[in-house]
């Protein structure tokens, strides 16, 4: 995938999530830009690392997670193409989690020393990141009260139904189905269980009708107990410049 198709895929969604005027448009088309492709279940930047560039999602999934003394890691965040999953490494300067990818992915590496600078010379585009980070915050507040108060089941169509609304952002999600390329353990460590849980709650949420999750692929089966069950209020994501 070229540079040009990984700028747009930035540009795309800052129109819609923020608005971007044509200047801030020919800044970020200038913007020098590594593209590499990782295999899937690779980190990008581990926990701990001194990062010196900032990734944009081009094409795949990636995840942040944190690993206790155990062993056991909690997913934090689900990513998807036109994000910028490790934006905050950009003032905050040791990584205190991992991004690493789900699926084989296609990555796009902006230098900090540019991103400095763009910040400098553009206020529009570095309030577009201010933006994006805050709105960031308000994701992570959210997955905070799905694992720490509703149950698992509710948990999972909450996750489902997010993802959904993030990707048809992007035209990426399609009629009833879409991606959510999780393996039973990676939904078990998304939502704060086991992998032997997680595997119960799909096969509860099949059998009752709301979702069938397979390979990978989610087809939502009744749309109406999905809401109800995930509890779904959009708000935090802020999918409109006005909200």
């Amino acid at each position: 995938m070229p540079s040009d198709a990984i700028r747009a895929a930035l540009v795309k969604r800052l129109r819609i999530s923020s608005g971007i005027t044509d200047d801030d448009v020919k800044e970020i088309e200038a913007l020098p830009i590594v593209v590499r492709q990782f295999p899937a279940e690779t980190p990008v930047v581990r926990d701990g690392e001194r990062a010196t560039d900032c990734c944009l999602i081009a094409d795949g999934f990636c995840v942040r997670s944190k690993t206790i003394a155990s062993g056991k890691r909690q997913i934090l965040s689900i990513h998807i193409p036109g994000e910028i999953p490790d934006l905050m490494s950009l003032f905050l300067h040791v990584m205190d989690h991992e991004l690493s990818t789900l699926t084989p992915s296609t990555l796009g590496f902006i230098s900090h020393e540019t991103l400095q600078k763009l910040h400098r010379r553009s206020p529009g585009i570095a309030e577009m990141f201010w933006r994006d980070t805050l709105i960031d915050a308000a994701m992570f507040r959210e997955w905070i009260v799905n694992v720490g108060q509703r149950p698992a089941p509710a948990r999972l169509a909450h996750v489902m139904v997010e993802l959904r609304e993030r990707l048809k952002l992007i035209g990426r999600a399609e009629g009833n189905s879409f991606d959510m390329p999780l393996t039973q353990e990676q939904i078990g460590e998304a939502l704060g269980i086991t992998a032997v849980h997680a595997n119960r709650v799909i096969r509860q949420l099949r059998q009752e009708g709301v979702v069938e999750l397979q390979r990978g692929r989610v087809t939502v089966l009744d749309e109406r107990k999905l809401l109800e069950l995930a509890d779904f209020d959009g708000r935090y994501l802020h999918q409109s410049p006005m909200l």
